[in-house]
């Protein structure tokens, strides 16, 4: 090679392999080069295999490392990295779900989940219902031939309800039906999902866990990312295929992101936890809120199922509340008083630097009205890491727009 075109391309530079920081190394690949033709046919045999390196969506060194790490975090042995948690979520139904099967979700259930259920799901031939979160008894009434899969979450999405999971999952296994849970408010350290009995000689454990990486372990609101993690191989190779088949892939820039931020995130889980406990059990002291939504208040649906899952393991409570404010208030006033927040920014997901607000139309989102929520309009708070004086200042001075 001597034209300076051809020598920019195939230059022989490459890092030496002794080289080692903090921050790993960031791989950037669709193409990924082969040996031989017999070296490039050997690596198509295992979807399961972390050196196998064949294409860019099937993984770079940098996204199994995120994976393993993850593994570490949650307690699950096999990682697959989507785009989003949607994706991830997507992915787990589509893997374990065909034509003829059925679905059953927690009313409480992230709402693109749902609207998952009844759009494309539904047009595919997989049915769904909609079961009780703070009732097993419901669940596993429900259950029937054709159920395949069941969703849990915990705590629920806006309401926060924490459930009985261990007893939901006990109900699965002695049916014989997958549990996929989405553990982003847990984040794998709230509890472990693949250990929900700890100490017991055999660990009661979901099949599968879905995480909205785009929260806590990405920590800055900049990055959308999902996973999807399992202990069970076969299950996992359903997985892959899918994940292989839908062209599932991430930025390694994002990928890297989350690599750098996941050594801080016990750290601002902890930070986040804290200041939502303070300003939780302030939200209850003010009038206008008749009932404050959150896990390790006594008062807060499933308090009993959190504390024996997550406290008993040491475990936290993330960093989100929710108000009820009192039905006495229109739509139009709780709009003025989430309008009148000035740390509070108006934003939809969690887990960021930025404390968010955002007021919900519940009765349009459940099947029913819960019975343990008393009537009003709903707000939830995702407490960032700023003072929690200034936050609580904050709604306090918005509260102004009621009284």
């Amino acid at each position: 090679m001597t034209h300076p075109t051809t020598q920019l391309i195939h230059n022989p530079y490459t890092p030496p392999p002794g080289f080692d920081a903090p921050q790993p190394g960031v791989f950037k690949a669709s193409t990924v080069f082969f040996e031989s033709v017999a070296d490039m046919r050997s690596r198509y045999t295992s979807v399961v295999d972390k050196n196998s390196y064949t294409y860019g969506l099937r993984g770079t060194p940098t996204s199994y490392l995120l994976e393993e790490r993850l593994c570490a975090l949650e307690g699950g042995t096999r990682c697959l990295l989507a785009p989003s948690g949607l994706a991830a979520i997507a992915m787990v139904s589509l893997s374990l779900l065909k034509s003829g099967d059925e679905v059953l979700i927690p009313d409480n259930s992230y709402g693109p989940n749902k609207d998952l259920c009844d759009g494309e799901l539904k047009d595919w031939g997989i049915s769904y219902q909609v079961y009780d979160p703070m009732d097993p008894s419901d669940l596993e009434a429900q259950i029937s031939s054709r159920t395949k899969l069941i969703w849990l979450e915990a705590a629920g999405s806006v309401t926060l309800e924490f459930p009985n999971l261990a007893e939901m999952v006990r109900i699965a296994r002695r049916r014989k039906v997958f549990t996929a849970l989405d553990n982003t408010w847990g984040a794998g350290l709230a509890f472990n999902p693949f250990d929900l009995t700890p100490g017991s000689v055999e660990p009661l454990a979901v099949d599968v866990s879905t995480h909205a990486l785009t929260k806590y372990p990405s920590g800055g609101g900049d990055v959308l990312m999902g996973s999807a993690m399992t202990r069970d191989t076969a299950v996992h190779r359903r997985l892959a295929t899918t994940h292989r088949r839908l062209g599932f892939g991430v930025g390694a820039n994002d990928v890297e992101a989350v690599l750098r931020s996941l050594p801080s995130m016990p750290l601002r889980y902890r930070a986040h936890d804290e200041a939502t406990r303070a300003l939780a059990q302030w939200a209850q002291t003010q009038a206008e809120f008749v009932q404050v939504l959150h896990p390790s208040l006594e008062e807060s649906p499933g308090h009993a199922h959190w504390k024996a899952q997550c406290v008993n393991g040491a475990g936290g409570a993330a960093g989100l509340f929710s108000v009820m404010l009192d039905a006495r208030f229109s739509q139009a006033q709780v709009d003025a008083f989430c309008d009148a927040l000035q740390v509070f920014r108006l934003g939809y997901s969690w887990g960021g630097p930025i404390s968010l607000v955002m007021p919900y139309d519940l009765e349009s989102m459940r099947n029913g009205w819960p019975q343990h929520l008393l009537r009003g309009t709903l707000v939830r708070f995702c407490i960032g890491l700023e003072a929690v004086e200034d936050l609580q200042a904050d709604i306090e001075e918005a509260l102004r727009v009621l009284r």
